[in-house]
């Protein structure tokens, strides 16, 4: 378990370290994340100790919002004054998310679907 933490860990701090090296726009864990990702294909998936790591991380992935929950709260005046922005940012967002998760489906099932024609 702690090789694997260990591993998370250490492709969180390459992203904030590149995005603190190249100024970039994006957070940090959101670069390490992308190369994390790049570092499976070439290793052709996680190992068993990453895969058992990460499900308990899932397991407990509720515990890990107490923080933000927090700080929403003691921001509650602030998003009083700005509800209307945020309501609206929350809901584009979904419907935005929804069609792109449905069309990248319904591409892949037609992709799918093509390649056993061929078969």
């Amino acid at each position: 378990m702690l090789p694997a933490l260990t591993l998370l860990l250490v492709f969180q701090l390459i992203g904030e370290a590149a995005r603190l090296a190249l100024g970039l726009p994006v957070p940090g864990p959101v670069i390490g994340l992308a190369l994390l990702l790049g570092w499976l294909i070439l290793r052709g998936g996680p190992s068993a100790d990453l895969r058992g790591t990460t499900g308990g991380l899932l397991q407990h992935l509720s515990l890990l919002f107490v923080p933000a929950g927090t700080g929403v709260m003691l921001h509650v005046g602030r998003i009083g004054q700005e509800w209307l922005p945020i309501v609206v940012s929350l809901v584009v967002s979904t419907v935005i998310g929804l069609a792109v998760g449905g069309w990248v489906l319904h591409t892949l099932m037609q992709r799918a679907g093509r390649q056993e024609q061929s078969r």
